[in-house]
């Protein structure tokens, strides 16, 4: 992989080819067509408000990550979210309203800001956002999901709103998703696959890199099955162990070459697909994106934080609006210090550093 990798270009560019490929593979679905041509044109605009922002000395990040639920109908071992309390039972109060949301993604527009990661627990549990999330046609909402939730009434929610695009979380294979989430949840995975599939509905699909299965993922054989069911993007998010219990699955230098070296196989094969993988993809993006440099987390409770695995924060967005939570005194500092610039293999370079940003979080009281 060259070390003039941008992330940012890649995605852009990666958005076009894999629409060029839709457009191709199905010109009987007007919805798509229509969605792509106004959407090039809002990632134009985007682009020069974006532009403009930093020629007035604003940084605008690339995306936002918005965890935007706090309870989930899955148990995951080793769940990240849970371990961090960030999503569990009794959360309910802590939520920011459907309204404040709404107001966040309209400020993104304004900022140029094209892209907003919808996470939680589980986004579909936070109906109400996503509907709000769909009237932003100018921003597109890949939506993290256990695709266990899918109703009817969500099936039509997402083909009528092309902007909302399902990113479905699975572990590998049906032994490997099933011990990790509950069995019988790779099966569910594979019927809303086929179900999005025969509406013609752009999605994708999001792994957990462990060392358990690294193998399967990056397989050309696993690509090739779910992107048979229409899969169009495929995102490797590596574990991050929060508990001691689970330190054994985190992948290691040895796992990361491996994932690298077949990243760039599977995205020179399948050019109409998207590959990502983070932190991963950091390192050849200039080090951390966190922080406001490509993106920042907005937690449940409006809280503003470099990333989810850095759930550290100074600014809620409750209080402010978003130009103001990129220049918080947290997101500041990190940047001054350099510690996000900071050679890394591939590991969660704010996570391994936990002990120094909280040292950061006290100064900036």
């Amino acid at each position: 992989m060259s070390n003039q990798f941008d992330l940012q270009d890649y995605v852009s560019n990666g958005i076009e080819s894999v629409i060029r490929g839709i457009i191709k593979a199905s010109l009987k679905n007007p919805k798509e067509t229509a969605f792509v041509i106004k959407f090039a044109l809002a990632i134009k605009e985007a682009q020069r408000k974006k532009k403009l922002n930093e020629e007035n000395g604003h940084s605008i990040p690339a995306f936002l990550i918005s965890s935007i639920s706090s309870s989930c109908n899955l148990f995951c071992s080793g769940c990240y979210a849970r371990a961090t309390q960030s999503c569990g039972d009794g959360f309910s109060k802590e939520q920011m309203t459907n309204e404040r949301w709404k107001e966040i993604f309209i400020e993104a527009r304004e900022l140029g800001i094209s892209f907003i990661l919808l996470a939680g627990g589980e986004p579909f549990m936070r109906k109400d956002v996503l509907q709000s999330a769909a009237q932003v046609k100018e921003i597109m909402f890949p939506i993290f999901t256990n695709g266990t939730m899918f109703e009817e009434e969500d099936i039509k929610l997402l083909d009528k709103n092309r902007n909302l695009v399902p990113i479905l979380s699975i572990e590998g294979d049906k032994e490997q998703t099933d011990k990790r989430r509950g069995q019988g949840t790779y099966n569910i995975i594979m019927d809303s696959m086929d179900n999005l599939h025969s509406k013609g509905i752009l999605y994708g699909i999001s792994v957990t890199v462990t060392r358990d299965n690294i193998e399967t993922i990056t397989s050309e054989d696993y690509f090739e099955l779910l992107y048979n069911k229409g899969c169009k993007a495929l995102i490797y998010v590596e574990y991050v162990p929060l508990i001691e219990e689970t330190k054994n699955s985190a992948p290691t230098d040895f796992e990361r070459t491996i994932l690298e070296t077949e990243l760039q196989k599977l995205r020179m094969k399948y050019e109409d697909a998207i590959f990502l993988s983070f932190p991963g993809d950091e390192k050849f993006s200039g080090g951390c994106l966190a922080a406001g440099r490509g993106f920042f987390h907005i937690n449940v409770d409006g809280s503003a934080e470099p990333c989810p695995f850095s759930p550290f924060s100074d600014t809620n967005l409750k209080n402010c609006n978003l130009r103001e939570a990129l220049n918080s005194p947290l997101f500041n500092h990190l940047k001054e210090s350099g510690m996000l610039l900071e050679e890394h293999d591939g590991g969660c370079v704010l996570f391994e550093k936990e002990n120094e940003v909280k040292e950061i979080m006290n100064k900036t009281k």
